[in-house]
Order: structure tokens, then sequence, then C-alpha cells
């Protein structure tokens, strides 16, 4: 017989087969957590991506029982194929090897005809997916937009309350306008290659704009001249804009060459922002950015669940389709289905 569950104990947990694990408490995950359990940090995780209520509940109470030190947040981007995985595995084996525990969220793109993410990229992070100092948590993006998941914030707090100093979050390979990543992070940067057109986007508006830091990869062999081209192109770019100087670094994940340099940028950089005030704004805003966030989605999804808006949705999808509404004034005749079907009679 399974035991009964409650509001903080599932009999069995999300995307195991029945029977297989025992029930555990919301006291217990966080316990593993804390006690750096790997296992039960991606289970947690996995709570926290669930869309059944029960799983969501319980991954409230996992986070209510935890207090982590804050850790180094940094968001890593750049256009599919730009070497982000590489560069990630390079740069966290570097600081495992300098006793640093490094989490890695990557975030995968989810197939909107299947609803499957691929999740290769611990794959292509063999040495830090081996390494006893590092954690790799794959996940799919589950469809929002911006290049990282609507659970991210608290997958943070997750890692840094297992005690992981460094939390690198890899987005989905990203164009110009999807930067939700940098209201979430310490410091984000944007990885671009030689030789791709990619210094041309140093003019343009977009990510490049709130990017900390570029850095140039594939910096090795024949594309070393492009690198460094590309590398002059960012910095007369920035100049350009009137900005504050960012940081253009050149590497190669390849050869190793260049990640010392790039960890050391980031820690001038980080206090840079520290001792200017920036950083405390920048969680202040993470925070804030992560209530929004929730908010959108229990509005959505309570409005989805109601009987009434949902009868008020139908027509209104029909009256879009006929030209009789428009898309506001169907949102607006779903909110109020919706408000006056939850007002007391």
């Amino acid at each position: 017989m399974k035991p009964a569950s409650g509001p903080d104990q599932l009999p069995y947990a999300s995307g195991t087969g029945k029977g297989s694990r025992a029930p555990l408490s919301a006291a217990a995950i966080a316990e593993g957590i804390a006690g750096g359990d790997p296992m039960l940090l991606s289970r947690a995780i996995t709570l926290q991506e669930s869309s059944r209520e029960p799983d969501r509940r319980l991954a409230q109470d996992v986070l209510r029982s935890l207090r982590g030190k804050p850790g180094v947040r940094i968001g890593i981007t750049g256009a599919p194929g730009v070497g982000k995985s590489m560069f990630i595995d390079a740069l966290g084996s570097y600081l495992t090897g300098r006793r640093h525990r490094v989490a890695v969220l990557a975030i995968d793109p989810t197939s909107s005809r299947t609803g499957g993410s691929i999740l290769a990229d611990k794959t292509r992070m063999s040495r830090l997916a081996a390494d006893p100092r590092a954690f790799v948590r794959p996940s799919p993006s589950g469809g929002a937009l911006g290049g990282i998941t609507s659970s991210t914030h608290d997958a943070m707090r997750l890692c840094e309350a297992a005690g992981f100093s460094t939390v690198l979050v890899e987005t989905v390979g990203v164009g110009q306008s999807e930067y939700r990543v940098r209201p979430l992070v310490d410091l984000l940067l944007l990885l671009v290659q030689p030789g791709a057109g990619d210094e041309l986007q140093g003019i343009k508006r977009g990510i490049v704009e709130v990017a900390d830091m570029f850095v140039v990869t594939k910096a090795d062999g024949a594309a070393l001249a492009l690198a460094r081209r590309a590398q002059r192109h960012y910095r007369r770019a920035a100049a350009l804009r009137g900005s504050e100087l960012r940081p253009v670094e050149l590497c190669s994940a390849l050869t190793g060459d260049g990640i010392e340099a790039v960890w050391q940028r980031i820690q001038a950089r980080l206090e840079q922002l520290r001792s200017s005030g920036t950083l405390g704004r920048r969680r202040r805003v993470a925070a804030a950015d992560s209530v929004r966030q929730a908010l959108e989605r229990e509005l959505i999804s309570s409005c989805l669940a109601s009987e009434a808006a949902a009868s008020a949705a139908a027509a209104a999808e029909q009256a879009v389709l006929e030209g009789r509404m428009t898309s506001l004034e169907a949102a607006r005749s779903i909110v109020a289905a919706f408000v006056s079907a939850s007002l007391p009679n």
C-alpha cells in the first residue's frame, strides 16, 4: 500500500517509475540538498519545473526550508554554434581545478510540435559531467521565451543552497532580442564567433547592449586572426555607442588558451559592479522579476482553469477569427469573465 501523501509529501517524485522511489518529504529533500546530494538537487529542480499542483506545492515547501549563501551567477549566451557548451566545460573545469564548486543550468529548446527536448548539453560537457565538484543540469525551455525557463531563478537558489559557489546559466541559442536571462544573473557574457558575421552585430541594438562582457570563442589555429579582428570590432562598437568600455576577451575552449584571462576579467568586472552598488541592485531586480514571472504564470494558469473564463475564451477566439473583436478586447473579455466568476455572490 502506498503511504498517504500530504501537502509536504508525495508518494513518488515526478518522472520516476511507480514504486521506484521511497516517499520523501520537503524536509528530507531540503536536508539532502544542504548535504550536497546531487540526485535530490536534481529532483527538486524537476519539481520546480513540473506543472502538477502537488509537485509545485512540494517544490515551494523545499525552497522555504533552505537557506543558502548567495553565489556568483553568470549568464552565458550567444548564437547557436558559437560553442557555449564547450566554453562552459573549459571554464567550469578551470574553476573546479581551483576548488570552486560549479553548477551549470543548461537550457535546451522545447519542440513546438512534440513538446520534447534533446537535452544534449550534458554530453558536450564531458569533463564537468564527471567532475565531483560540478553539477550539470539540462532543462527544457518549456516554450518560455528569452532563452531560459520559468523556473531558472528558483533553480539557481537551489544550487546555492547545495553549496555551489558559482552558477553558470547557459541559455538557448539566442538572437538580438532574447535576453530574459539578464535580470536574473550578476554578470552576462555574450559569446561571439570569429568570421561568422558576429562582429557586425556589435553596432546593433539588442543583447549586445546588455552584455557585461564579450568573449570571442574559437580563437585558435587559422581562426586566431579572425578572432582578433572580431575583438577590435567589438571594442570599436562599444566606443561608438558612447557606453562604458566593456571587456572583450579571446579564448579557445579546445586548447584552454585565454580561459584563465576570461575568469580574471570576470572577477574584476564583478568587483567593479559590487563596489558601485550595481550588483546589489541587480539582485533586487532579479527578485522582483521572479515575482512578476510567477504572477503571470499563476494568473494565466488560474484563468485557464476557470470554466467561465474558458467559455469566454472560446467565444472570444471565434470573434477574433471573424473580425468582430480585437485581440486586446478578447483578452479583456476573458479576464472580466474570470474576475466576475471569482467574486462572491
